[in-house]
């Protein structure tokens, strides 16, 4: 067995500078601070005059674990020129929120207090993230600016449109905590996935017995989800196919939503058609938790629903294997698509990775990513044993499954084949 020790995301070990300008929508960052945290960055807090009049520096120092930075002339912050330590710390900047008076001194080079300072010293690629009332952030000269920052490849964070503190209604609200994040880890990871066009099934299937009942499997898809979302991150083109899932549609990632086994069978392998017809490189990950029967078609499929008074007798037929059919059309057209599969299991230790090791082999796939379903299925963690074609067996302990999706691209972008 090998242990993957490199399993964390983008953002694990980085240091990240975060510039809180004062906005009403100040009080957001806190929670830009704790996700940043959460996901494994160090990060260090500046704030502005006017951040301090909305939201205190103590909740950001507590969270961080960290002293603010909120006095150029201060002679503790700065008796080892502070500001310069800290510019020089970063990995990543990111304004959150950026006023309209702060985007103008970005984008004018004006370093007139502690955070701007910092912002003009700072080598590290620089995100924004604006928040203002709409007018202002339609003001030709707030446009100018936004403007001279793209053009110097700064990242602007789009922000939303809604009904702004103000009373107004339009643009100017702070983007989604959850898409300043994505960008994160956008400028963070590194694009080892470039060119690659990757197909991911995620989620359980449901099949129906009448209009408003069905059977299914207690898969939620966040682990297809996250292994989507990495690869789009990575760089990757990515399409998902996805059974039914309260997960979020990962950023950058064209969704297609089917319902059961034989639709997502007839989507994928309508996807991964034109995958095989592909020269560059293309990957599979089957992590779908397909229901393995469905009710007969005929009589026994009620279309009106079936009364609770009334016997109820069903019979079954398996559903189509989807990862054998992929398997089976690559070799016919001799792709080079490399095509992985999962398999939870009742079944643990060495009987999990010999069932594991009989599915490979019988499908023709090039790995088989093996869990229990006690461990993976409805849960946040999981812990796979990747295992490969030519015997290699990679075990990722209990992690969370943002970070087992990332174990799992690691290993199988270093195989050969890929």
């Amino acid at each position: 067995m090998i242990d993957l020790v490199e399993q964390g995301g983008a953002l694990r070990g980085k240091q990240i500078g975060l510039i809180v300008s004062g906005s009403i929508a100040s009080y957001k960052a806190l929670e830009l601070l704790r996700e940043l945290t959460k996901l494994g960055a160090t990060v260090q807090v500046a704030m502005t005059s006017g951040a301090q009049k909305f939201v205190t520096p103590l909740p950001f120092q507590t969270l961080s674990g960290r002293p603010v930075y909120t006095d150029l002339w201060s002679l503790t912050q700065e008796s080892e020129i502070g500001h310069i330590e800290f510019a020089d710390r970063c990995d990543l900047l990111v304004v959150a929120p950026a006023t309209g008076n702060v985007i103008a001194k970005l984008a004018n080079g004006i370093a007139d207090d502690a955070a701007t300072t910092v912002a003009l010293a700072c080598k590290a690629p620089l995100l924004v993230a604006p928040a203002m009332n709409v007018n202002m952030l339609e003001h030709p000269a707030t446009q100018e600016n936004l403007e001279k920052l793209r053009g110097r490849g700064i990242t602007i964070v789009e922000p939303g449109i809604g009904e702004l503190a103000c009373g107004w209604v339009g643009g100017g609200r702070l983007a989604e905590i959850s898409q300043i994040v994505h960008h994160c880890e956008n400028i963070l990871t590194p694009k080892d996935l470039l060119g690659t066009a990757v197909l991911i099934t995620a989620g359980p299937t449901r099949e129906r017995f009448d209009p408003v009942r069905f059977f299914t499997n207690g898969s939620t898809g966040k682990m297809g989800y996250e292994l989507a979302r990495l690869a789009a991150l990575r760089g990757a083109v990515v399409t998902l196919i996805s059974g039914p899932s309260s997960e979020r549609a990962p950023e950058g990632v064209d969704l297609i939503t089917v319902e059961s086994a034989l639709e997502m069978y007839d989507s994928a392998l309508s996807q991964a058609e034109t995958l095989f017809h592909t020269r560059g490189r293309t990957l599979i990950l089957k992590a779908s938790a397909v229901t393995d029967f469905t009710p007969e078609s005929g009589a026994e499929v009620s279309k009106v629903k079936v009364d609770k008074t009334s016997p109820l007798t069903l019979r079954f037929t398996p559903t189509q294997d989807i990862l054998h059919a992929l398997c089976e059309r690559r070799a016919k057209l001799g792709a080079k698509t490399v095509i992985v599969g999962f398999a939870a299991e009742s079944a643990t230790g060495d009987e999990l990775i010999r069932i594991a090791r009989d599915k490979l082999t019988r499908k023709g796939a090039d790995g088989i990513i093996a869990n229990t379903i006690s461990e993976a299925m409805g849960t946040e963690t999981n812990q796979v044993w990747i295992l490969h074609r030519e015997g290699g067996v990679t075990h990722l302990p209990t992690a969370s499954k943002r970070e087992i999706a990332s174990g799992i691209l690691n290993t199988v972008v270093s195989w050969e084949s890929l």
